[in-house]
């Protein structure tokens, strides 16, 4: 009997903390990142040598990689000095060298796969630096995936330019043969959303026979999903993209604690609500569970729950 086939799609540290519970089990996993990133080491990279950004595939192939913790460490180690060097991670220049060697960022991804032993695919949504804009409700635009948050406006749409992107086909054909389709956990609007507005993602994923989940946040984000319930994520990823993405959303249902309440208060950030009568309203069924882990100050995804939550689905 052969392994699920599993995609994950996203992009951000929930993506990360997910891929390191799903690899233990026995799945064909692959990971389609976004490239929208623009801030920190990923955007100097970028801009300098014109490539698509490397930050969050590090993070992936990190996550999937077997290697000891030290190539691990290494792999992370951040310089702190250093003229030109300064901030840059090592995994970033690595990703970086593989691109100018092999010519190509797709390509690269896949060697250093195999120098990390990865396990799974990890592909870029697309060959290409793209950059992400909202437009807000005000009328305004915020170009940058790095300094839309920041805007601290209420986000009407995002959108992809330059107009011409292509979906890497590697990308597409692991939708096409996928068992169970997962889009997130990570930011709505600036790690979800960017993979699935690159032509021919979400088309491909809706035309899929495979079961389609949504992993919602468990705390709203501020400057990007202020207020939002459950059903509101989902009816972004909808009004974006159309119906038949997402069968299926994986909430928390467990409270969180007073304390960290009160520290995700500080940065605008509030339990996200899971109104479930309007979530059945949208033919969506629910997978709720206390699905969350409380760790050094932060709410984390409980990955092995999750996990085990989404090979259920798939059975």
């Amino acid at each position: 009997m052969r392994n699920k086939k599993i995609v994950v799609i996203g992009g951000g540290t929930g993506l990360s903390v997910l891929l390191r519970g799903l690899k233990t089990f026995p799945v064909s996993i692959s990971a389609i990142v976004t490239v929208a990133d623009d801030g920190g080491s990923s955007g100097r990279l970028r801009k300098e040598l014109d490539i698509p950004p490397p930050g969050d595939v590090r993070n992936v192939l990190i996550a999937l990689a077997e290697v000891e913790p030290l190539v691990e460490e290494m792999f992370q180690h951040r310089f702190a000095n250093g003229n030109g060097l300064s901030g840059h991670s090592l995994g970033n220049l690595l990703l970086a060298g593989m691109t100018s060697i092999t010519g190509d960022f797709a390509r690269g991804i896949a060697e250093l796969s195999k120098v990390l032993n990865v396990r799974g695919n990890v592909y870029p949504a697309t060959n290409r630096s793209i950059v992400l804009h909202a437009e807000m409700e005000d009328g305004s635009i915020v170009s940058g995936e790095s300094r839309i948050p920041h805007a601290k406006k209420q986000i009407k749409r995002v959108f992809l330019t330059p107009s011409e992107i292509h979906p890497l086909q590697e990308s597409i054909r692991a939708i096409e043969e996928a068992d169970l389709i997962v889009l997130g956990p990570g930011s709505l609007y600036t790690s979800v959303l960017p993979n699935l507005l690159v032509p021919g993602i979400a088309d491909t994923i809706r035309n899929s026979n495979a079961r389609k989940v949504y992993i919602c946040n468990v705390m709203t984000q501020g400057g990007e999903t202020d207020g939002y319930s459950a059903a509101d994520h989902l009816q972004a990823i909808i009004d974006h993209c159309g119906h038949g993405l997402v069968k299926e959303i994986l909430v928390n249902g467990s409270p969180v604690s007073t304390q960290l309440r009160e520290r995700y208060a500080e940065e605008g950030s509030v339990p996200v609500i899971v109104d479930h009568e309007r979530l059945k309203q949208m033919n969506i069924g629910i997978i709720q569970d206390q699905f969350v882990l409380e760790r050094q100050h932060m709410i984390r995804h409980d990955a092995i729950k999750v996990s085990n939550a989404l090979l259920r689905v798939s059975e």
